[in-house]
């Protein structure tokens, strides 16, 4: 992907949405329990580009196993970490990443790349969490509770339904719902990234 941020047109970047189901949401010692990508360009899902996958880990699942319905077991049967990041990195090359609370996700994932001597290049993370903070914030100045997570800011835009919980699903939803965001800003397809910069919703990072 060109090193010049603002000269890339949203619509010929290719996107993949990643969601990880995590042991809580204390980026500094939550453990990574599935981690699911979706992948698409232009409003349109790869379908056979898409994984999930359940990681090993003998963490402390506190209330994983009643949110994500993940138990022990199936931990223990699940691939090591090593090979799922190894994996998102290979497919995540030249593409824009998309998390719903990057904040979160993102810190988890670059913990884990820095602990397993992993090292990227720089990426362009998009996250749909601040975007709809950024519409949100014209319109109110405190925002309503909840009104910025995965479930309402698809209903804001008439999207169906999602399950939740799983990372598979919610990366779905995730990459869904970032294409609506984008063709609801920009109807006529017609920005550039740089034009999206002001929201702060893209960033440069780097593992």
């Amino acid at each position: 992907m060109p090193g010049n941020i603002a000269s890339l047109h949203w619509l010929d970047c290719e996107f993949m949405a990643i969601d990880l189901e995590l042991t809580s949401l204390n980026p500094k010692d939550s453990a990574i329990t599935s981690v699911g990508w979706a992948e698409g360009k232009a409003g349109k899902m790869a379908l056979n580009q898409c994984e999930h996958h359940v990681v090993m880990t003998f963490a402390p699942l506190n209330q994983s196993p009643v949110i994500h319905g993940l138990t022990q077991a199936h931990l223990k049967a699940g691939k090591p970490l090593l090979y799922c990041l190894q994996t998102l990195l290979e497919k995540g090359r030249d593409k824009i990443w998309v998390f719903h609370n990057a904040n979160l996700d993102w810190a988890v994932l670059h913990r884990q790349f820095q602990q397993h001597g992993l090292r990227i290049p720089q990426v362009i993370i998009f996250d749909t969490l601040q975007f709809a903070v950024y519409q949100l914030a014209k319109q109110h100045q405190v925002l309503p509770s909840q009104s910025a997570s995965l479930t309402v800011c698809r209903q804001r835009l008439g999207l169906p339904l999602a399950t939740a919980h799983d990372a598979l699903e919610d990366a779905f939803a995730t990459l869904q719902l970032v294409f609506a965001q984008l063709y609801e800003f920009d109807p006529k397809a017609q920005l550039r990234l740089g034009e999206l910069l002001h929201t702060g919703a893209i960033r440069y990072v780097s593992a």
